[in-house]
């Protein structure tokens, strides 16, 4: 498990081949970039953001995705996983996070990715302003995210908003 909160962009070329290198026992490694849009739907329209700015408590923030991570392990068989999330201020089109997960096969891959994915979005301990001409908002999650976690059979913290 390698987990990673930097300002500096990351190489997703260059996590990949390192986490398959020499690693024969590894059938299928599922990955998820997510980048920062220059919107937000529902609140502001396509060309609006002109960057958002992410904060986090160091320390908290590493063991609460730790903790998402041996969830994901508890469900599925993995054989390693990465995630790597950028704070400070980013620009639309910036790489925000990166999640790897590997596993024999590809069904296990998949879904790990995808659920740490709709954790990391509502439960990570992370909070992001957005900025566009009119100013800085802080930004939830939203609903569809909840949604997304529940599925997992997961209650949301953001539920009560």
């Amino acid at each position: 498990m390698k987990i990673r909160i930097q300002t500096e962009p990351f190489d997703t070329g260059a996590e990949l081949r390192g986490m398959s290198a020499g690693r024969t026992e590894i059938g299928a490694i599922a990955c998820f970039e997510g980048l920062c849009r220059d919107h937000h739907p529902g609140e502001s329209g396509p060309g609006e953001v002109r960057s958002m700015e992410l904060e986090h408590y160091p320390g908290m923030t590493e063991r609460a995705i730790a903790d998402m991570v041996r969830q994901a392990e508890h469900r599925w068989p993995l054989l390693d996983v990465t995630v790597i999330h950028r704070v400070g201020c980013l620009l639309p089109g910036d790489p925000i996070v990166l999640v790897l997960v590997a596993s024999a096969h590809r069904a296990a891959a998949f879904a790990a990715c995808e659920f740490l994915m709709d954790y990391l979005k509502t439960q990570a301990p992370f909070w992001k302003k957005e900025t566009t001409a009119n100013g800085g908002r802080w930004v939830d999650a939203r609903e569809s995210d909840d949604a997304a976690l529940q599925r997992w059979g997961i209650a949301s913290d953001n539920a009560a908003r």
